[in-house]
């Protein structure tokens, strides 16, 4: 192997190392945020065992809490992989490496042994006068004369291999150990994964002991979805009605629209703290697997008592409304963009006024077990939008 190969290598190892460090800087940030979710659901289910009370919204949290888990292990898991990886093209390294060193220890040795036998000058004489010719003569003086010289370059070449591999080695160890550490954390949040599932299991099994009462609570927030979807839609079908009615006499800030538009996956959440425990979209009740629920329009965010509900992007509040089994709602148009802050027990803004990004829609209603529930939705006209897509990651 030559040394322009083997300078090629170690760039491409480099290239590989610093890759390697960047994905897994990116993986730490996303996994720092998974575990600061964990350790804040682990909170609310904290406040919620205090009651002693299993509830719909305690196995939403737990399956909430095992969804992070299994994105820690997925994270985990790849990390392991890339790890193997690398320790698999820094151990190859290494024995193309110690093979360059015991090519050069070899010629090292042969350059040794022959500076060794010229070492005398009547030698190195008769040496170049056995020549042939005189080009003969010439190139057994340049031998000669470099001999030395090179003697010490090979040392020197070999002295800088040997602490290279050194460094290598050390590198590789290093590697080793931040796998096995991250195995044996994979290891701990498989357990953890494990409590959760048991724990789920748990509470849906007492929960079917009042399958009765859960049935009958699952009939009446059907018909509270439903009614209030419906009510929604009127809301927005009417107001986009009304614009086209208006014509150029109301008109749509559409360049609030586009400011709008250009942040999405960059809003604010609508809370200071939450976690999404109902996503977007059609779902399955979590105890009677088979039913299917109403379509959920927005997501439910679960947050902490008496927390503000937070106006997400600059608008006007257009209406406020009160609905069965959402308390009172907020509707604040963004141009032609629309967001609903429901479940509120105090609202702060009347309806007209001019509201900006951040400031207090109202407060949040309590649940019976001592938690807030935010029903939140993001609409574009008589679109409904994925919020989870709209908010900041």
């Amino acid at each position: 192997m030559t040394m322009r190969h083997l300078f090629t290598i170690l760039t491409l190892l480099l290239a590989l190392q610093i890759t390697f460090g960047q994905d897994v800087s990116k993986q730490n940030a996303r996994k720092k945020k998974i575990e600061d979710e964990i350790a804040y659901i682990d909170k609310q289910l904290s406040n919620t065992k205090s009651k002693q009370r299993k509830s719909i919204n305690t196995l939403n949290l737990t399956q909430r809490q095992i969804e992070n888990r299994r994105e820690i292990i997925y994270t985990l898991d790849k990390d392991i992989k890339r790890y193997n990886s690398l320790i698999s093209t820094k151990s190859n390294e290494i024995s193309r490496l110690e093979r360059r060193l015991d090519t050069l220890k070899l010629y090292h040795e042969h350059l040794v042994y022959n500076a060794y036998k010229n070492r005398d000058a009547k030698v190195w004489f008769m040496y170049i006068m056995s020549s042939k010719n005189i080009g003969q003569s010439l190139r057994r003086w340049s031998y000669l004369k470099n001999l030395s010289t090179s003697v010490q370059k090979q040392a020197t070449q070999i002295r800088s291999l040997q602490e290279q591999l050194t460094q290598e080695r050390g590198k590789l160890q290093e590697l080793r150990l931040s796998s096995i550490s991250t195995q044996k954390e994979r290891e701990k949040e498989y357990d953890k994964l494990t409590q959760e599932e048991t724990k789920v299991m748990n509470t849906i099994n007492s929960l079917k002991r009042e399958e009765k009462k859960l049935r009958n609570d699952m009939n009446k927030k059907k018909r509270e979805v439903e009614k209030l979807n419906k009510e929604i839609e009127r809301i927005l079908a009417e107001a986009v009605r009304q614009q086209k009615q208006a014509g150029k006499a109301v008109k749509v800030d559409y360049e609030l629209s586009a400011k709008f538009s250009d942040n999405k996956g960059k809003l604010p959440w609508p809370v200071n703290k939450g976690v999404v425990v109902e996503k977007f979209g059609q779902a399955y009740h979590p105890v009677f697997r088979t039913v299917k629920l109403p379509f959920n329009n927005g997501v439910n965010i679960s947050t902490d008592r008496n927390a503000k509900a937070l106006c997400i992007f600059d608008g006007v509040v257009k209406q406020i409304l009160v609905m069965p089994g959402y308390n009172q709602c907020v509707l604040v148009q963004h141009g032609e963009y629309f967001t609903f802050y429901c479940k509120l027990k105090q609202v702060n803004v009347k309806s007209g006024q001019t509201i900006k990004r951040g400031a207090v829609v109202g407060t949040i209603d309590d649940n019976e077990e001592g938690n807030a529930i935010l029903h939140f939705q993001l609409w574009k006209g008589t679109d409904k939008q994925n919020p989870e897509h709209w908010l900041a990651k």
